[in-house]
């Protein structure tokens, strides 16, 4: 059975390897092949990926690059026809919300070749987001819907998708977390940036509704600088954050805070190493929730919404918004050791990726 497995940006990546490795266990009955459309195409943004979850060197680079949502999803989608066309697989499998998760399926459904898509249910209800668009038309068109929590599956049958294309089968991203939190105590990034464990908060920003506006990000800012007198902050910046900040004039800034310490994009090893170290994180990033949330680390998310609602009624995530007065309230409540412990989702055990395979 041949099956492309589609990766496109960075969240891609920790879920496509474990489905992998789960393939190559059984070469006389699975053939993976992997198609990386190059949404995220630098090194610090992909290859750094591949290297830290040990996956091959794609079959197919699509080298799509940067641009806008329709031009980025045209490219990819004409890309990636001419690999079916030239492959003719029994299943395409996708994953996530990006541009690329859509036009792969769509070009797989318009050529009658069966789509799996690996978090489908997830739901923001903002449909403001590209994302959300992006979840709710592949997972209409998708055969094999494998949804990482029980209230996306409920979304999906609220939604109309018969319960034989719906499958609980846990959350993939965990798999990864699970294979590789040990690899990441070896990472030096807390050496690298003068952290020390459990003195410092992670951040990460890079979503549209944040870093896009001028008037949101200046309000982040502001409850920053506040909040960077009392912990030191490790703030990875995104490409996109950064030319924003840049933009607006924001950067000098954020650079002459003294307790804000800016790195480039780290992989994921030093995320992780990050993340397990801070005394809490503050993100916008779906995958920051979960993982945070995996690894018993409070986490504040600074968005009005979320599509990963286990991470907040069972996990250690709270939902701030981006007020900054709230912001800082409830950064500040958690420096005072206020916050929650958590426990792991259901089926949030590593085991995933077999679930998923075994569908096939």
């Amino acid at each position: 059975m041949k099956i492309i497995l589609v990766a496109g940006a960075r969240p891609n990546f920790m879920k496509v390897a474990p489905v992998w490795r789960q393939l190559i266990k059984t070469p006389d009955v699975f053939e993976p092949v992997l198609v990386h459309t190059g949404q995220h195409y630098d090194d610090q943004m992909s290859q750094i990926f591949f290297r830290d979850l040990h996956l091959p060197e794609a079959h197919y680079q699509l080298n799509v690059g940067s641009g806008s949502h329709a031009y980025q999803t045209a490219q990819i989608m004409m890309g990636f026809e001419e690999v079916l066309l030239s492959e003719r697989p029994d299943w395409v499998v996708v994953v996530g919300d990006v541009n690329s998760t859509l036009a792969c399926a769509i070009d797989a459904a318009k050529l009658q070749i069966p789509v799996a898509h690996i978090e489908a249910g997830l739901r923001s209800g903002d449909r403001s987001m590209p994302e959300e668009i992006n979840r709710l038309m592949v997972d209409a068109i998708s055969d094999l819907l494998f949804a990482p929590s029980t209230q996306a599956c409920d979304n999906l049958k609220r939604e109309g998708i018969g319960n034989r294309r719906i499958h609980f089968v846990g959350n993939v991203m965990i798999d990864t977390l699970f294979l590789l939190a040990v690899k990441a105590d070896e990472s030096r990034i807390l050496d690298a940036h003068d952290l020390s464990v459990g003195e410092y908060v992670f951040l990460t920003l890079h979503r549209a509704s944040n870093v896009d506006c001028q008037d949101t990000l200046r309000g982040i800012l502001s409850a920053l600088q506040i909040l960077q007198s009392a912990c030191p902050i490790a703030w990875p910046l995104h490409p996109r954050t950064r030319y924003r900040l840049s933009q607006f004039g924001f950067l000098p800034s954020v650079e002459q805070m003294d307790n804000i310490k800016l790195i480039d994009p780290v992989g994921y090893l030093d995320s992780l190493k990050l993340q397990k170290n801070a005394k809490f994180a503050m993100t916008d990033s779906g995958g920051v929730q979960e993982e945070t949330t995996a690894l018993g680390v409070p986490c504040l998310t600074l968005r009005e919404n979320t599509e990963r609602p286990e991470t907040i009624k069972i996990g250690t995530n709270t939902l701030v918004g981006v007020r900054p007065e709230r912001i800082v309230a409830e950064a500040e409540s958690v420096l005072n050791g206020h916050y929650k412990t958590g426990r792991l989702p259901d089926l949030w055990d590593g085991k995933t990726a077999e679930r998923i395979v075994a569908l096939f």
